[in-house]
Formats: C-alpha cells, structure tokens, sequence
C-alpha cells in the first residue's frame, strides 16, 4: 500500500497476501466487476464531489480481494496522485482512520509541531491532490465522519468502502453499491483448480469429483480456497477425492474450522436478539432452503419476538448484516425463501451448543453426549435415530427441553417419538414424521405453542386441551384424494382461542356452535372448499390470509360445488391475501365468480377456468396490488380490459393459459411496475403502453412474438427466458 510513493508500497501489502494466495486464482470471476468499478471510479462524466464506492457482501467473499485488484489496477494508479489503504475492522476506532490516512501521505506530519489540526492537514492535501482511499472492513457509519473535508473539496476523490453492513454501504451522500456476487459452478471450479494445480492441468480422473467439491463450497471464494488448501496435502487420487466430495473424511470440517476466524466477528458484532434469531437458523440442515413464514412462526412461537411485525424486521436486518442470503423473491420484492450460506452453518451449531442453545442430532454419536442432557432444544435431521431404542430413551429423559425440532429430510415410515417426561416443551415439530396413529402423548404438552406433524386421519377432540397452542399445521402423507370424506377437525377446534395460524392439507372445518369464534386466527391454508361455509367464514373475523385447496373427483361435471368457496368470502372483511388452487383442474362449467372482500390486496388462482369476462369482478378491487393466474385460471383468447382497471395493481402473473389477445382502455394499470408471463404459447397482443411504463418484464417460455417484443424493449429489467435456447437441453 502506498505512503505517497512506491518505495513505501510493500510495507503495507499484506491485505493482498490475506485475499489470495495467486494473482492468478485472486481474479476468478472478479475480471467484469473490477473493469465496471474502475471505469465507475474514473468516470470523468460524474460530479466532482467525492464519490464513495461500496464494496458489500458476506464476509469471505472476495471484497478485499476486488478492492486489492482496483487499488493496484494502472487506470486508477494513474487518475489519482495519491492512494491510501486503511486495515479497518470491528474495533477499529474511528478517530484513529484520520491519521492513519495522514501518515500514508505524508509520514513527517506526526513530528511537525505547527499547530495545525490533522484535518487542517488533511483539507491542504486535497487542494491540490486528488486522493483514493480504501476502507477496507467498515463496520459502522461512525468512520464517515473524520472525512467531511471531502464532502466540501470538489477535486474528483474517492472512498472505496468494503463491508458486510448494507447500512454502511449506503450511508454517505454521494455513494454507489457494488453487490458482490458468489461464483457460479465454473468459477468456483475454476478457482479450486487454479488453487490445487498452479500452472499444471488437473488430471482427467478427478475433474468430476473436484467439480462436486467446489460446488458444495456454494461459491464462496474464502471457501474453495480453504479447502483447495488442505485438499493440495492430500493424495491426488479419485478415491481419494470422492470421499472428500462425499465427506466421508475431515476435509471440510477442517475447512470451516479455519474459516471461523473470519466468519466470526460477523455473528459477534450481534446485539443478543439478533445472536438467538442467527444461531436459531442451525436448526436446519446446512444447505437447507428455509421458509420465510415458517421461520418467522417459529421464532414467535420460541419466545424470542412477540409479533410478526419485530420477527420480520429482524429477517430484514440479519439479510442487510450480510448473515442470511434470500434464495427466492415473492412479489413486490418480498422474502419466499431464505437460507444460510452453508459457511456460517458449522459455527451456528457450534456456538448453539457451547451457549446451550440447541444441539444437533445426524448420527448415533450425537446422542451419546454428556452435555445433551442440558440442552434447551433438540435438533434431529435424521428421523430414524427415534428408532434407536437407547438413543430414543436418552432424548425422553431430558426433563427441560422446551423445543424438539425433526428439521431433516421427510421420513414416511413411523418411529417412535417418545414425549411422555416433556411437559415443558413449547415446540413440537414433526412434520417430516408420518405418524399412523396420533400421538395422543401430545395432549399433555400444555405448554404447546407450535404443532406440526403428518397424519391422514382425524385429530382428537382432546386437541383443544392445548390451550396455549398458536400454531397448528396437519400434513397429509401421499396428497393424494381418500375414497369419501375427507378427515374433518373436531368441533372442540372453536375452543382453541390463541390459535393464530392453521395449516390442514384439506382436512374439513366444522360448523362452529353459536356463539363460538377464532379471535386470533390471522392465517389459514389448505382449506378445504366444504368448510367454506358462511358460519366458518363468519367465525374467524380477523382471518388475514386464506389458501383454499380443492380436489375434484373424476366423475365432476361442474365447478358448482368446488367453487361455492367464494359465496361467502365476502364477510371476511379483513381478508389481504387469498389463494384458491384446484389441484386437478377439469375445467368445466364454473358458476359465477362471487364478490370479494374490498380489502384484497393479494389474490392467486389456479385451474378455476373462468371466462375472461368474469375478471369484471376482480379489475376494480380497490386495493388489489399483486394478481396471480395460473393453470387456466381463466380462459378464452381474449382479455379486453376497461378503461381505468387494476387502478392499484403493481404486480401481474399469467402461467399456463391460452389467452392470444390482451388489451387494456386508458388509464388502466397506471402503477403496475412488474410483468411476469409464463408458458403463455398463443399470446400474440400485449398492451402496447406496459413496454413504456413498466420497471421490470420476465417472459418464460412464450411465443416468438412475444419474446422478440420483450428483447426489443428498453430502459426497463428485462429477464428472457426460452428453453429452447437452453444450453443444458442441447446437450
């Protein structure tokens, strides 16, 4: 790193050596983003106030690195007449970076004694200097503030920011975000390669057990190094390499033990809820794609938030720490799903076990350990260890466990779930467990807030003794459609008032007794279309979300019945997101479309088969933001739309119909920001003004004209996709 001039550049250099252990291994994957960085550093066309650049992204993956590549790149080296690189980190003190900054332009300023300030010192220099500087590891916004001599010198300087903190990359007035990205599977094999084999080609034989191992290294770069590192000791043998794939061997245990001295100051920094929410998240199998209303539930029904609203927030903050990555978007850029890198898995597990938090159970060895008896919350992700009789006896007589947790793959045949010593337990979570007969142990868990299991037939009246249970979720093994009625929940349901989710895979709700309600019931899913009575409806007035399922027998010849679901929906007043899927849609004669509750603001169906004209009923909804159809969910060839429709509707979706023509009157969807059309193969007629007025197009799998339509389209997100021009398909 400088200090005015070369001579001083090896002094400093050690960042480098950090990131990488090659030139030649360090700009895999990173030779796009530097020339974008530096060409946004150089950019003679912006204003000449002091740009701030951010570098952000997990720890681990490469930002010390880009940065090292940008500071020695020739371009930037010749823009700027002085560079400066400070080593940051979390207990880095913000007074100090000033005179760091200072000792790297000009060393003698610490012996002069001329009753200048430093940042006197500093506003002098950058009169006549235009200055690079990198602050490599920022972890508050603190730091921004010993330079406000750049916010009012306008000579082109630059701050180059690397953190983990979305908070701090976008803190200063004038800044620009670089979102680092993880290498894909050619990049991370690329650079394991590269890594293990220097400038020797790898040998045929153990291309595809290295192509394996840097895929489970899910593209982080302080991974494949890691484990490039320790797998260069190794025998360079296939046998040798498959079980490190397979990890059948220490290699990556090794790996991530090494890589805790830099992942840990990330979950360290944690304020203490934020620490429960993070390490909760090891309850998951490593790699396991999490979903986000389930997680949230779980936190709420653990004790650690009280609403949905702090639990979200928390997601939202431990996803901008750079923590939690979101593996699928909803609508409206929303969280579906959301997973730990499987870097930061070993160190949940490990830090929830040494804090007596939770511990994991994958293999026989795990129950055998002396500290599991003072475990709070059993984690087992493999379900046949309950069928380990001593093992089993060992789990049941841990007398304070609050939590049992079978998070690890489904499992269809039964095993015994001893619960009879856990009168303590709050969570009970069984759903990848078929159970033939319901556990009727469970009845004394009082303390039952989460429920979730797999059973077909009907639940216990004695269900309702679970007074203080929130969440209720029954799935079925085998969705498939039983011979007559399906399993009904019994009428003691009503008395369960704290109830505030229920999830019955198409399992019938009774008719309530006068007088009988679901005060807190906010979210309900899978309903079955019988329950959907005005009397069901009625009872659950503060009902927030709906799913509707239905099941069509083969011998139907009208949607008469199964639709009737929507005569009464009405009376759910607070009702903002409704779903209805026919699962096994025929298509025929659906009654008229009912009335919907004015409050809607999220509506998705699926297989209903509706004429477009029914859609009158839905295009003035006052509040409707994000449409969904799927399957037919209305047909015909032809959509015209009214003038001034869909006057709130920010998001559309249109999967699988065969709809060939679609207009729209003036003034209709005058906030629509985003279109996703999907496996639409007749469409041929799009409004013509959406290609002007939106802010993001997707097209999957749709006629030429359409897909030539959206590629042709400007200043908007356009994401193409045809899987005839699938490369993999072509194979």
């Amino acid at each position: 790193v400088k200090r005015g001039y070369a001579d001083e550049e090896s002094k400093h250099h050690h960042h480098a050596a950090a990131a990488a252990a090659s030139k030649k291994s360090t700009v895999v994957g990173l030779s796009g983003q530097i020339s974008r960085i530096v060409d946004m550093l150089t950019d003679r066309k912006l204003s000449e106030s002091t740009l701030f650049v951010s570098l952000l992204g997990m720890a681990g993956i490469g930002k010390t690195t880009l940065a090292n590549e940008i500071y020695q790149h020739p371009v930037i080296s010749n823009r700027f007449h002085r560079r400066v690189w400070v080593n940051l980190g979390p207990n880095y003190r913000s007074e100090d970076i000033l005179r760091e900054i200072l000792a790297q332009i000009d060393p003698e300023i610490k012996e002069r004694d001329d009753g200048i300030s430093i940042n006197e010192h500093f506003s002098n220099f950058l009169l006549f200097n235009r200055c690079l500087i990198v602050l490599d590891g920022v972890w508050n916004t603190y730091v921004f503030d010993c330079l406000n001599a750049l916010a009012t010198i306008k000579n082109a300087s630059a701050v180059l920011v690397t953190t983990t903190l979305e908070q701090v990359a976008v803190f200063p007035t004038s800044y620009k975000v670089y979102q680092m990205r993880l290498l894909d599977d050619e990049e991370s094999w690329l650079l394991l390669r590269n890594k293990v084999f220097d400038e020797m080609p790898c040998p045929p034989e153990l291309v595809k057990p290295g192509k394996k191992i840097a895929e489970i290294c899910e593209g982080l770069p302080l991974t494949i190094v890691t484990v490039a590192d320790l797998l260069s000791k190794l025998e360079r043998s296939p046998d040798c390499w498959k079980k490190v794939a397979a990890k059948e061997n220490s290699v990556f245990i090794d790996a991530y033990d090494k890589m805790s001295v830099v992942l840990f100051p990330s979950y360290e920094c944690l304020s203490e809820h934020l620490k429960q929410v993070f390490l909760y998240m090891g309850v998951f199998p490593q790699r396991c794609e999490i979903k986000y209303s389930n997680l949230i539930n779980m936190w709420i029904a653990e004790g650690f938030l009280e609403n949905y609203q702090l639990a979200a927030q928390c997601l939202s903050d431990l996803i901008s720490r750079s923590l939690v990555m979101v593996r699928q978007q909803s609508t409206g850029n929303g969280i579906k799903t959301c997973s730990l890198h499987s870097a930061f898995w070993p160190l949940c597990v490990k830090e929830a076990r040494s804090n007596k938090f939770f511990h994991v159970l994958t293999k026989y060895a795990d129950g055998l350990t002396e500290d599991i008896k003072s475990q709070p919350r059993l984690c087992i992700h493999n379900n046949i260890l309950f069928g380990i009789e001593d093992l089993n006896n060992i789990m049941a007589s841990i007398l304070n466990v609050s939590s049992v947790l079978c998070t690890g793959p489904y499992h269809q045949y039964p095993v015994p779930v001893c619960l009879d010593h856990s009168r303590l337990l709050r969570m009970l979570d069984a759903l990848t467990i078929r159970f033939y007969l319901f556990p009727i142990e469970v009845i004394k868990l009082i303390e039952l807030r989460y429920l979730a299991l797999t059973y077909n037939g009907n639940l216990p009246s004695s269900i309702s003794q679970l007074s203080s249970l929130e969440c209720l979720i029954v799935g079925r093994h085998l969705v498939i459609r039983p011979a007559g009625r399906p399993p009904c929940l019994p009428l003691e349901i009503w008395d369960m008032k704290k109830l505030k989710h229920l999830r019955i895979m198409g399992t019938e709700i009774p008719d309530p007794c006068e007088g009988s309600f679901l005060p807190n019931l906010s979210t309900l899913s899978d309903m079955n279309t019988r329950s959907c009575t005005r009397s069901v409806l009625e009872s659950i007035p503060n009902l927030k979300k709906l799913g509707i399922r239905i099941e069509i027998s083969p011998d139907v010849t009208t949607y008469q019945e199964p639709l009737s679901c929507f005569d009464h929906i009405s009376h759910l007043e607070k009702l903002e997101s409704l779903k209805c899927v026919i699962v096994n849609p025929i298509l025929k004669n659906p009654p008229p479309l009912s009335i919907f509750p004015s409050g809607l603001k999220k509506l998705s169906l699926s297989g209903l088969g509706y004429p477009w004209e029914e859609m009158s009923k839905i295009d003035l909804l006052p509040n409707l933001e994000v449409l969904k159809l799927r399957c037919c969910a209305f047909r015909g060839p032809r959509w015209e739309v009214e003038t001034k429709r869909f006057l709130r509707l920010e998001f559309i979706l249109i999967e699988d119909s065969d709809l060939v023509h679609w207009t729209a009157g003036r003034g209709s969807f005058p906030f629509l920001d985003c279109l996703s059309i999907k496996h639409c193969y007749k469409l041929q007629e799009i409004p013509r003004r959406l290609g002007f007025e939106l802010g993001k197009i997707q097209v999957v799998d749709c006629s030429p004209s359409i897909v030539n339509w959206a590629k042709n389209l400007t200043k908007i997100d356009v994401l193409v996709h045809s899987s005839w021009d699938d490369r993999d398909l072509k194979k």
